[in-house]
């Protein structure tokens, strides 16, 4: 997750009037390299639809295209208490989510842990051992008069493991991949649910998992219990994704499950990986160097060019080639600081985007107490142009994935529900998405948008705990598609 500072009103215009020669010149071709016309934006978008369908086939290709085996949305009834464990790349959450009778409603307790940098790289049985700490640490807390090993019904959970794993059952997960920084030997290939259970029975935690779940799905789920014309969930922030309902029988690669082809199944595309192929996506010598400096080099090349963890780090690479090879910018400053690889987050970015003075004092300022780095006026404007440019890319080619989805399912009108640091935080992320869905999709002018992306509910949070539910709701109805493991459900 990207920490961003609290938002401040813009109000600066901007002027390239005293930016010398050289910097325009620098200026012209960085625009150049990142802007993205609407004729890309389609290019894109049209090759995506492909991959997606590539995809769901028995075949596959670059975009998982994950079955998660959530069957259906919630109908807003769904009641009782459920526990959800939130991993992702910053903290450990978790939460105690009250369904009550009245429709669409929630209550929800929760608590966050520190997720340790060493945990990201160390061993797999440390990292478990620490979540079901964190996890009886809350449940005593919260339950602290109830004998834990005495309770009569145990307290269903939804996991939230928001790291790409391929899913023959609801209550399994084999992790395909490590993302977002972490690189834990001995898991990549495993099923982490009976990791996780083993530490929750060493313990003797009155828990049941009832559902392994992606965040992404999760945050589709949730925002459509509250809103049900939401179709599409998405996560822009340290890293990127989508989900949505599909029908079994567009899905090739589980057609010898033998489901009715009607039947909804919620599809986890996992799409930071569109395009590691390198076809389409309009990569600059420094999405290059952050492909191939990266632990993955050739994964996840469309959330390399959009995320959150990735922005700075573009921002960086750019001015350190300035500096060295091209106009001198800083020249004779010591720039150690600035060479040190992802030193610098998109909140960086953020805060110069909203630096609100023409002559852009906060932004020096921020130079000088984060890099040591005296900026002069134009190389400022320089630098105000360059977070400009990065953060109007990512938010422009973030619309292609959701644009695709509406173009592969035919989605005329309806509600995106959308989560993550970048896209709740980052100054114009929002407008500039929606702009670039207006170019992709053709919409007329002057009328609402047809596809709205709206803030989403809590879906690692809610969506988690909802799952479990509706999990547990089919186990009742005697829909055993994707449960490995009804005992204890019911």
């Amino acid at each position: 997750m990207v920490d961003f500072p609290p938002r401040r009103k813009p109000s600066r215009k901007g002027s390239m009037a005293d930016v010398p020669k050289d910097l325009l010149e620098q200026i012209k071709e960085l625009e150049r390299l990142f802007t993205v016309d609407q004729a890309k934006l389609k290019e894109v978008t049209e090759h995506f639809v492909t991959e997606l369908e590539k995809g769901l086939s028995v075949e596959g290709g670059s975009i998982p295209m994950n079955p998660t085996w959530v069957m259906g949305y919630p109908d807003g009834y769904e009641t009782g208490t459920f526990l959800a464990l939130d991993m992702g790349g910053t903290n450990l959450r978790v939460c105690e989510v009250i369904l009550p009778e009245e429709k669409g409603e929630f209550e929800i307790i929760q608590s966050k842990y520190r997720m340790p940098e060493e945990l990201k790289t160390g061993d797999s049985e440390d990292l478990w051992e620490y979540i079901a700490d964190c996890l009886q640490q809350f449940i005593e807390y919260h339950h602290e008069l109830e004998d834990l090993e005495q309770m009569d019904n145990k307290l269903p959970l939804g996991f939230t493991f928001s790291f790409p794993a391929t899913q023959q059952f609801i209550d399994n997960g084999v992790l395909q991949r490590w993302t977002k920084g972490f690189d834990i030997t001995g898991v990549e290939g495993q099923d982490v649910a009976p990791l996780f259970e083993a530490a929750i029975e060493k313990r003797k935690l009155p828990v049941k998992l009832g559902a392994l779940i992606n965040d992404t799905t999760g945050t589709l789920i949730a925002s459509h219990y509250t809103d049900d014309t939401m179709q599409i969930g998405c996560i822009f922030g340290t890293g990127c994704n989508a989900a949505y309902m599909e029908h079994c029988g567009s899905v090739p690669k589980i057609a010898h499950y033998n489901l009715p082809p009607d039947m909804p199944i919620a599809i986890n595309c996992e799409y930071g990986a569109f395009d590691n192929e390198h076809v389409v996506l309009p990569r600059t010598p420094y999405d290059v160097v952050i492909d191939e400096d990266s632990p993955r080099p050739g994964q996840q090349s469309f959330e390399k060019m959009i995320a959150g963890l990735y922005l700075g780090e573009l921002f960086r690479l750019v001015l350190v080639d300035l500096h060295d090879n091209r106009c001198k910018v800083f020249e004779g400053q010591d720039i150690s600081k600035l060479r040190k690889a992802y030193s610098l987050d998109a909140s960086f970015l953020s805060f110069i985007e909203e630096d609100p003075f023409e002559n852009l004092s906060e932004t020096g300022e921020l130079f000088s107490k984060e890099l040591g780095i005296k900026a002069n006026k134009p190389e400022l404007e320089l630098c105000r142009r360059l977070a400009e440019l990065i953060g109007t890319r990512a938010a422009r080619l973030s619309a292609c994935g959701v644009a695709a989805i509406c173009k592969k399912k035919n989605i005329q009108s309806c509600h995106v529900g959308a989560d993550g640091s970048v896209f709740n935080k980052y100054p114009h992320f929002k407008a500039r998405g929606a702009q670039a869905l207006r170019e992709i999709l053709d919409w007329p002018k002057g009328k609402p948008d047809p596809v709205d992306i709206r803030a989403a509910e809590d879906g690692s949070g809610v969506g988690a705990a909802l799952i479990a539910a509706l999990t547990i709701k089919r186990v009742k109805a005697g829909n055993l598609a994707g449960i490995r493991n009804t005992e204890g459900m019911i």
